[in-house]
């Protein structure tokens, strides 16, 4: 049940309807779109996902906004991936992988403190990898395989396992793909 008071929906009435524009958004909606409409503050939005996310709800977070993960669909192949680079060539493993249709679901480090670190990205497209990287740059935030001298995960997903066969192909002639040693 909505609760409003002079028009603005309750704390609770705002996480109902979070979660239902969630469920019928296309793609990410961004915090602080969910701020102007909602008329709180980009804090109170990050407070009510983490509120929804404690009582069971799974809301990703990626660079591009606010999402609940896909359900059914065609059946996706998923794979993950051991990588290693420098950061300006963050760019190049990103492209190579969308350029062949394979979607970067998240990165993940292994801390040494923290243990996992994991970082959801959702790039899938030349756009998405630009949008990405210019957020890097404009926030000046440093990436997660910083942490790990470039070490780090990926687990992807293609509609084919020949594109993530593929994938591995073009990332081990670039030597980004880490493997085990023979």
């Amino acid at each position: 049940m909505e609760v409003k008071t002079a028009g603005v929906l309750s704390g609770r009435g705002r996480r109902e309807a979070i979660l239902a524009l969630l469920r019928t958004q296309v793609g990410p909606i961004k915090g602080a779109e969910l701020a102007r409409h909602f008329q709180v503050s980009r804090q109170s939005i990050i407070q009510d996902v983490l509120i929804l996310r404690a009582s069971g709800h799974e809301i990703l977070s990626t660079p591009q906004g606010y999402l609940l993960p896909k359900t059914g669909g065609p059946r996706r192949h998923r794979a993950v991936l051991a990588c290693r680079h420098r950061p300006e060539e963050t760019e190049e493993e990103l492209q190579i992988l969308v350029d062949l249709g394979v979607k970067v679901l998240d990165v993940i480090v292994e801390h040494p403190l923290y243990g996992e670190l994991k970082g959801h990205l959702m790039l899938e497209s030349r756009a998405d990898v630009q949008a990405f990287l210019h957020q890097v740059e404009v926030t000046g935030a440093k990436l997660l395989s910083s942490l790990t001298d470039g070490v780090h995960l990926h687990t992807v997903e293609a509609s084919r396992p020949e594109l993530l066969a593929e994938a591995r192909t073009r990332l081990r002639a670039r030597g980004f793909l880490l493997e085990p040693e023979a």
